[in-house]
């Protein structure tokens, strides 16, 4: 496939913003030598956001469109009317995942969810012969992405991440222990959604056209999922009981106790929560119950905490971003996935997704036509595996990225020791995904 010069640009800076997802650290730093509140240091701080990469990069191709082939054609590329040359259809530019992280971010960081999930894992970590808060963070980085396959991936990240930052991060847990959980965190999460056919945006993206249904997921994906998670998590609780066992008391949230959330308030959340997963393919009406939601939090705002808006919607502005520029990365992406067999498939796929996020890989593999059985299988797998090596690698992520990433200093999170702490995790998964057979 000849690329156009538009397609080859648009490679250009979408290398570009990988490169920048990794030089993130380096821009805090720099931030630091400039005076406090001047222009120097705001200007490297945004540069710092890895939320704000993708989106900044999808900004210049956006004014390198409008120089080149004009400002109508510009609009109409977002629009999904914009044909390239030498092709018949049009390009399609999907902002339906973006605008659902979005909503479904917000709702589920709201108190009465997090009760809802605290409840649960406390419940099950309860029933664990060890220490409290060992046993509390078994629970919390097993369920929690487990849960995933049902309230979806992104609202079990958000929920997720703040428990263990409120539980264990804002405890001053080293360094290590950290990356290791983070790591495991974003594993956990990529593959954990894989119970059912509606929760993991890569299993979302092709779901209608490879026929998938939970029967599938659960006995191809779901329990080797369950087994991976399992695994990994107690092996990880393991190697860190000692630390764990010897964390400072919880820090109280505030000097004024918090009134408790009423049930049927909780009941309202999750039922607002499911309407939105029902509707997720659809703006208008998962925006509609979204906007009813933001209602009824401000209705209810004695048992409710500040609303996590501004971090969701970096989170959307970092998915719209990567969706700009991933549009036209299909002239090699698409003649790569399809000259793979399925061994290579699987491990191509799961590196390859470290550098473009997998929901992105799996819309672009179910263009191939002609993929067996086993191929289908293989991208998947290597997708979801793949999942929590880099902050791109799974739209989920950058919500935990965003939540986290005080607890690790002034410096941020490094993307570098972030995919080596993903390393033994996303190994055990690929094993599971491999070698453990279908039910």
């Amino acid at each position: 496939m000849n690329p156009s010069s538009i397609e080859i640009i648009a490679t250009v800076l979408f290398g570009c913003a990988i490169l920048h997802t990794f030089l993130v650290k380096r821009f805090e730093t720099l931030a630091m030598r400039f005076p406090e509140g001047s222009v120097g240091e705001n200007t490297f701080h945004i540069l710092g956001e890895v939320e704000v990469v993708f989106g900044l990069w999808a900004m210049i191709l956006l004014a390198v469109f409008a120089s080149t082939i004009g400002w109508d054609d510009s609009i109409a590329y977002l629009e999904s009317r914009y044909t390239l040359p030498g092709q018949t259809a049009p390009l399609t530019i999907n902002f339906t995942e973006p605008l659902f992280v979005f909503a479904i971010m917000a709702m589920a960081a709201t108190r009465p969810v997090l009760e809802v999930a605290r409840v649960a894992i406390e419940t099950c970590s309860k029933a664990l012969p060890i220490h409290r808060d060992t046993a509390f963070f078994v629970a919390c980085l097993i369920v929690g992405p487990l849960l995933g396959s049902f309230i979806t991936e992104p609202a079990a990240m958000t929920v997720t991440a703040l428990l263990l930052k409120r539980r264990f991060y804002d405890r001053g847990m080293s360094n290590k222990l950290m990356y290791a959980t983070i790591g495991l965190l974003f594993v956990n999460i990529s593959i954990g959604g894989t119970l059912t056919h509606f929760a993991a945006p890569p299993v979302v993206m092709v779901a209608g056209k490879w026929d998938l249904d939970i029967a599938y997921m659960l006995t191809h994906f779901g329990w080797k999922a369950a087994v991976a998670v399992a695994i990994c998590t107690v092996a990880a609780a393991f190697l860190f009981r000692k630390e764990l066992a010897s964390l400072p008391p919880v820090p109280s949230d505030s000097a004024k106790p918090k009134r408790k959330v009423p049930i049927w308030l909780m009941v309202v959340h999750i039922a607002l929560i499911g309407a939105v997963v029902a509707t997720n393919h659809h703006i208008p009406a998962f925006m509609g119950f979204f906007l009813f939601f933001l209602g009824v939090a401000a209705a209810t705002a004695e048992y409710q905490d500040d609303l996590k808006l501004r971090e969701a919607l970096l989170v959307g502005y970092f998915l719209m971003g990567l969706v700009t520029l991933g549009a036209l990365q299909t002239w090699w992406l698409q003649p790569t996935l399809a000259g793979m067999s399925e061994a290579p498939l699987f491990f191509g796929a799961t590196g390859l997704t470290a550098f473009t996020d997998n929901a992105a890989l799996t819309f672009l593999g179910a263009q191939v036509e002609g993929l067996s059985e086993g191929s289908k299988y293989a991208l998947l797998a290597g997708a979801v595996t793949g999942g929590g090596l880099t902050v791109i690698a799974n739209a989920p992520n950058p919500a935990g990225f965003g939540i986290l990433k005080g607890s690790f200093g002034p410096t941020g999170i490094s993307p570098l020791w972030l995919a080596v702490s993903a390393i033994p995790a996303t190994i055990v998964a690929g094993l599971a995904f491999m070698l453990l057979p279908n039910l």
